[in-house]
């Protein structure tokens, strides 16, 4: 095979050019890869302790090795816990915790604690135009609980979307759009 023919590609879930609803990966992903370190891990705790104590190939350091392995393995495992709720089911949780009417939104999806617990990290804008309030929710990917909500008035300088266009069609001494 020719190496010009050889490509590299970003599988179809990574793809930035993906033009469409994008779906997380789920975290039970990470149980995979646990399950083939507590396999290996096993296999190389097995062969060390098959050779003699005194064998120049087999030492305490790949018995080391082995038993890090296997805890590696095991947190992986527990830490590949099921989604509870996906990004849509997070942003309605996160607008009925708020105290206005949600405009934009996005979610973004962070682990948090020793067990890497998945937690959904919602920004929203409230629906004015430009909006009034923004707030950072925190929602628990597994059990869809608000762990904590910080709403504030919104410091940014925003211009107005609605009819800010109309004026500055008449400030250039254009015709004003007509809307449709």
């Amino acid at each position: 095979m020719d190496d010009g023919e050889v490509r590299d590609a970003l599988p179809e879930d990574l793809d930035r050019g993906f033009v469409g609803a994008y779906i997380f990966p789920d975290n039970r992903r990470r149980r995979t890869t646990g399950a083939l370190y507590l396999g290996v891990g096993a296999l190389v705790l097995g062969m060390s302790s098959a050779y003699a104590p005194d064998a120049v190939l087999a030492n305490a350091g790949l018995t080391i090795g082995a038993v890090g392995l296997l805890l590696f393995g095991l947190y992986s495992v527990l830490a590949g816990r099921k989604f509870g709720l996906n990004e849509n089911e997070a942003l309605v949780a996160a607008s009925k915790e708020l105290g206005f009417a949600v405009g934009h939104a996005s979610a973004q999806l962070g682990w948090r604690g020793l067990s890497s617990r998945p937690t959904w990290r919602i920004l929203a804008y409230s629906a004015e135009d430009p909006p009034i309030s923004r707030s950072l929710v925190l929602i628990d990917a597994i059990d869809g609980t608000t762990i904590d909500a910080y709403v504030e008035d919104n410091p940014e300088e925003w211009i107005s979307t609605s009819n800010e266009l109309d004026g500055l069609e008449r400030e250039a001494g254009l015709p004003e759009s007509e809307d449709v």
